[in-house]
């Protein structure tokens, strides 16, 4: 039970991080389907930082620079999306697609370059060991294991609900992704919101991606990309009706069924069912279709999402 309630948690954080990230990006009007690819290359950043800053750092600040450089990297390749859609007027479901392909493959050849180079030529693997400095990250409480980023999610989600709903910043977000025209009508550069809409789904991805592929190895192989999680994200964020409180609790929903994929085998019953462990893998993926078949109807997403914004338009 207590690694149940373990992986729950981090898997709902990396949701939730990612989720906050495409609901502030659509409140923006902008839809990031790139989160997946943010994910990757957010991940990249922080591997790197966990590979190769020295131990004897501390625990503070080795998950401060994982955290900065993780946000860093996931915002600067948030801006592919927020030049092509937000200044060249792109498909941005196009664009988020092709970013998705980019990223993972961009990441497997950068690390495999990188690999070689410190083989000197023997070693072509896409993959990262951070197995020296995961430890940095866990503090155990009898025998659950509390990673450092669940507490980081937590603060990223009172910092969102504060943003979105108790902020002057927030108000004008949310007013460029529901009606643009008005917004500039009364001097708010939508342009500006926008791209800080996009650029803090960046950070938030970002995030998500170091958390995601720290959760239960300390190895990562990039050319696995992040399984989907980006994908699965975009549903908690739908789910949530783009509101971060509803966000984390389905956040903690998609987690616990991702979560049963990992342990089920410790819980007799599950194992009695003879249920085959594939079914537990695709757990969240099922539960995702069956709840947005059921709640998409009811859903309402901001009225100008996807909608590239022309300021001479009325």
């Amino acid at each position: 039970m207590t690694l149940l309630i373990q992986y729950t948690l981090i898997f709902s954080s990396v949701l939730m991080l990612v989720a906050l990230g495409g609901c502030f990006a659509e409140h923006s009007g902008v839809i990031n389907i790139g989160l997946e690819g943010i994910m990757v290359i957010g991940a990249l950043g922080g591997a790197l930082v966990l590979k190769f800053l020295p131990v004897t750092v501390g625990a503070p600040v080795m998950v401060i620079a994982t955290v900065v450089v993780s946000a860093l990297f996931g915002m600067l390749f948030s801006l592919l999306l927020a030049v092509a859609a937000i200044n060249f007027k792109a498909d941005q479901t196009i664009t988020g697609t092709a970013m998705n392909m980019l990223a993972t493959a961009a990441a497997t050849v950068a690390v495999k370059a990188m690999n070689t180079a410190a083989s000197g030529g023997n070693d072509v693997s896409s993959d990262i060991a951070y197995t020296h400095t995961k430890d940095l990250l866990l503090v155990r409480v009898g025998g659950f294991e509390f990673n450092w980023f669940m507490l980081v999610a937590v603060l990223c989600l009172i910092a969102a609900y504060i943003a979105l709903y108790k902020t002057r910043f927030g108000l004008r977000l949310r007013a460029c992704g529901e009606h643009p025209q008005a917004a500039d009508s009364v001097g708010i550069n939508v342009y500006k919101m926008r791209y800080a809409g996009v650029l803090i789904s960046g950070l938030l991805g970002g995030l998500g991606g170091i958390v995601y592929i720290t959760a239960g190895v300390s190895v990562w192989k990039f050319e696995n990309g992040v399984a989907g999680f980006g994908f699965l994200a975009l549903a908690v964020m739908i789910f949530g009706a783009w509101h971060p409180l509803k966000i984390a609790l389905a956040a903690l929903l998609f987690g616990f069924c991702r979560a049963l994929g990992n342990v089920y085998s410790g819980f007799g019953f599950l194992l009695d069912m003879n249920i085959p462990s594939v079914v537990y893998n695709m757990l969240p993926y099922i539960i995702s279709l069956v709840v947005l078949a059921f709640t998409s109807k009811k859903s309402r997403a901001p009225k100008a999402e996807g909608i590239p914004y022309d300021k001479g338009s009325r």
